[in-house]
């Protein structure tokens, strides 16, 4: 007997193996038992998730002896012939070779004839999308009011083709993706059906790459099963999917993190001397991302679709490294994924693309600069190299201005330029060497007000993380009495109350704290009492009424006149 390949043997043919499709199966199996039959059904999804499935299982519930019924026999003669394909009462037309409108009507014509024997005609178009504009106008008649022994399944791809006219008149049923834990509990027990070796990590990337088709990853696990003889090795799988080992992800993620341009480099060189696809490189790369943002978020490793190692490991990147920059990163790798998969040089354009986002670190936020606390972390210019100074003279000497133009002459003919005296070149003076930079932030003495202490705090946290320092000058205030630090909080703040518990954090604030006032220094955290918020609305408050004054006429004129404008409105009371 010829080989039959994996996908077709192990097709569903009842809706209890139907993978994936809980839903849809449910509303069939009571639209059969309860009776109400439409006389079109639209089925639409990607391909392999069991759209002509389906299909074919409904025409077995409509016409197996035993029924009409939820779950066909798959013994009785029409269930085995709509099974091989040879039941003449269940039409199956490729409608990407049978689009013409000629087509169509002969078709329509010989539907209106009765069922030879079972109970219902069933006509299966599959992708119908395929069909001409003429073709769908031929059908909307008999599609809208057929004959009560026929019934219309379609089948899509790409429903946004099908004609609103068609749409309207069948009932939509939308095949989702299906999810990689499931096709791999399905891979799973194909293998042990077929005495495959394979392991968990060889299934998952088989799911995974199978992209939510069931029939993809099945024709997958097939090739692996033959290329190794049964057996399925991780490193077969890696090599023959095209994936890539999750550790490489982990390096170029922390890589782009730290803002390691020369590590980003070198994996960008590994893939090209794997002869690795670039753009399916970085489509996998995005994925990464998003379950490190997912695991940064708080989500558990249990729930990304990694080894429960990787996923320790990657939880601990993301959570070190925060939601806010993850999401910063993988909003610039999605800017230039259009950009990577149109390059005609595929390392080159992801090459750059990472290397932007390694550029990512180094940026400043908006709201740290308005705030003062980004400038203090500025890079200093480079000091220029000592040079001669120039000879200065020793008193300047003066020029006379030019007599004026006589009859006789013009005045360029009349004017007498004196040319400077010699001034003898000074000596040379010694250049001192630069002074070394001060430290990054002062300690305390007496010298520096509670303001400068309060600002060297938040530069030595912007120092070792600029996140965090970000959210302290969200603060509703922060003061040093005592020889303690505290922090108040915004009323109703709960981020970043949890931010300063979390244990990196913690440590950050301590060395800052140790670095300003010295070892030994405490602070804490408080509720607030909106001081911030308040002056704010102050703040506004006083620009409208500026804006107030500044409109009235008599206030305008005063300040077109002597070129001024208002810089406070106060308001006066005079006691009668």
């Amino acid at each position: 007997m010829a080989y039959q390949v994996l996908a077709r043997k192990w097709r569903p043919q009842s809706f209890s193996t139907l993978v994936g499709q809980g839903p849809i199966v449910t509303a069939l199996r009571n639209a059969v038992q309860e009776g109400r039959i439409a006389q079109a059904y639209l089925f639409s999804g990607i391909r392999g998730v069991g759209k002509t499935t389906t299909a074919r299982l409904l025409a077995k519930m409509l016409n197996c002896e035993r029924g009409p019924a939820p779950d066909p026999c798959n013994e009785c003669t029409p269930c085995v012939e709509i099974t091989r394909g040879s039941d003449l009462d269940v039409i199956e037309v490729d409608a990407a070779t049978y689009s013409k409108v000629e087509q169509v009507r002969e078709l329509t014509e010989s539907l209106k004839y009765g069922a030879a024997r079972d109970r219902y005609k069933v006509v299966i178009l599959d992708e119908i999308h395929r069909l001409s504009r003429q073709a769908f106008d031929a059908l909307l008649k008999i599609v809208e009011e057929p004959p009560p022994h026929l019934v219309f399944i379609f089948a899509t791809t790409e429903i946004d083709a099908v004609p609103a006219t068609i749409l309207s008149r069948c009932q939509e049923f939308h095949f989702r993706r299906v999810s990689s834990q499931d096709v791999a509990d399905l891979l799973r027990m194909i293998c042990q059906k077929e005495g495959i070796e394979a392991s968990e990590t060889a299934l998952r990337l088989v799911a995974r790459a199978g992209e939510g088709s069931v029939r993809d990853a099945v024709a997958l696990l097939d090739q692996l099963a033959t290329f190794g003889s049964g057996t399925i090795t991780d490193e077969d799988a890696v090599r023959l999917l095209g994936g890539l080992d999750t550790a490489l992800f982990q390096k170029l993620l922390e890589a782009i993190l730290l803002g390691d341009g020369p590590a980003v480099s070198r994996a960008v060189r590994r893939v090209e001397d794997e002869g690795w696809d670039p753009r399916s490189v970085y489509g996998q790369f995005l994925v990464f991302c998003r379950d490190a943002l997912h695991l940064g978020m708080g989500g558990e490793p249990e729930q990304v679709d990694l080894a429960l190692e990787e996923a320790q490991a990657l939880a601990a990147v993301a959570r070190e490294a925060g939601y806010e920059n993850l999401l910063r990163l993988l909003h610039q790798l999605l800017t230039s994924e259009m950009t990577v998969r149109r390059s005609e040089t595929g390392a080159l354009a992801v090459e750059i693309a990472w290397l932007r986002a390694a550029e990512l670190p180094k940026l400043r936020r908006v709201e740290e600069i308005l705030a003062g606390g980004g400038m203090a972390q500025a890079p200093k210019p480079a000091p220029r190299p000592a040079q001669a100074p120039r000879p200065h003279p020793l008193s300047p000497s003066p020029v006379s201005p030019p007599p004026p133009a006589g009859r006789g002459g013009t005045q360029a003919e009349k004017v007498v330029e004196r040319a400077p005296a010699p001034v003898p070149a000074a000596a040379p003076v010694a250049t001192p060497p630069p002074a070394p930079d001060p430290a990054p932030a002062p300690r305390s003495n007496g010298n520096s007000s509670p303001e400068e202490l309060i600002q060297a705090f938040l530069d030595e946290v912007s120092r070792r993380k600029q996140p965090l320092a970000a959210h302290l000058t969200e603060a509703d205030g922060i003061s040093f009495a005592d020889g303690r630090l505290t922090i108040a909080r915004m009323p109703g703040d709960t981020w970043l109350e949890s931010r300063l518990q979390q244990t990196a954090n913690r440590q950050v604030i301590d060395e800052a704290v140790a670095a300003v006032w010295g070892p030994g220094t405490t602070w804490r955290t408080v509720q607030g009492e909106g001081r911030k918020a308040a002056e704010l609305q102050a703040a506004q408050a006083a620009s409208a009424a500026g804006a107030v004054v500044s409109d009235n006429p008599t206030v305008q004129t005063v300040l077109d006149i002597f070129g001024g404008r208002v810089e406070r409105v106060e308001e006066r009371f005079r006691e009668e």
